[in-house]
């Protein structure tokens, strides 16, 4: 089905007057009543808010994509809004945000209600589509934009609608210390190691770094009497720079294609007790599915 087989010209507001998102979506669901359908639009707010205090639903690129699954509708409701000017709060890349799709459903709605997001998402992503939706004269214009990029909403769910398409990475000539910052940076315990043209190598995580510190650490282990004769993490800063990620990544890792269904991905995560797949076309890299992106987006919606 495509994607835009699913909006309304009723439902698209192509000139918001709001100045916030909260504002936004307030005055995107005062659409709601105008079509003769009655919704308890403070008990949706506020399931909307709570999503919200989860994940801020600001995607970037002047996109942002609000949403819940509430009792309080009966069908699955995409509402879109643009504004202008740009919205005033903060977003992740500093862009204003211009395009709300709020999208609601029932609480017994999944699979159609995450495809449904993961096409919005597809495409927000494409080259100018903010700059074209700006430029639409009309809700009839930003339908057919929509319908020009024929994104369609599969039968399956799929990794493509779960997985993160930003990917901390390495190369196999970064230093160890760079290792140690990203990880840092973006709060992470692995990194994806790629070559110049984004193939995949393999993954560099933090017992690696570890054990290139305690590169004895079984002698430790088996006797508590061993002696070192130096601190091996003061000895491991000093040589950080010079220590490469070719000598340390491993090439052991689990990969999935964006097109493996999610249900597969997911009973090979409990199979094999891991927490994350990395995502490639082609032995290159496009993205990673993390177990807790299951929980948070499959599972608590």
């Amino acid at each position: 089905m495509k994607l835009a087989n699913l909006l309304m010209e009723r439902r698209i507001n192509m000139n918001l007057r709001s100045r916030t998102k909260d504002e936004a979506v307030r005055e995107l669901l005062e659409m709601i009543p105008s079509e003769g359908l009655h919704l308890d639009i403070e008990t949706i707010l506020k399931s909307i808010r709570e999503r919200e205090e989860v994940e801020n639903t600001s995607y970037g690129r002047g996109f942002a994509f609000p949403h819940a699954r509430t009792d309080a509708v009966r069908e699955m409701y995409i509402l879109m809004g643009v504004s202008r000017n740009g919205l005033e709060d903060k977003t992740v890349d500093g862009v204003p945000v211009h395009v709300i799709c709020l999208l609601l459903t029932p609480s017994t709605i999944a699979k159609l209600y995450l495809q449904t997001l993961s096409g919005l998402a597809t495409f927000a992503r494409g080259e100018g589509t903010l700059d074209r939706i700006l430029a639409a004269g009309s809700q009839a214009d930003l339908i057919r934009l929509v319908a020009e990029t024929n994104v369609t909403v599969d039968k399956e769910l799929m990794v493509k609608d779960v997985m993160r398409h930003k990917v901390a990475t390495v190369t196999p000539d970064d230093s160890l210390k760079e290792v140690a910052n990203r990880m840092f940076r973006y709060r992470l315990s692995v990194v994806a190691v790629i070559d110049a043209s984004g193939r995949m190598l393999g993954v560099i995580d933090d017992r690696d770094l570890i054990k290139a510190a305690l590169p004895d650490y079984k002698a430790l282990i088996s006797n508590l009497n061993y002696s070192i004769d130096v601190e091996p993490f003061e000895e491991l800063l000093k040589k950080e720079d010079k220590i490469k990620v070719a000598q340390l990544f491993r090439e052991e890792y689990e990969v999935a294609t964006p097109e493996t269904k999610i249900i597969e991905v997911a009973a090979m995560m409990i199979f094999k007790d891991i927490h994350r797949v990395f995502v490639t076309e082609d032995d290159r890299l496009v993205g990673v599915l993390q177990r807790k992106d299951i929980v948070n987006m499959v599972i608590r919606g």
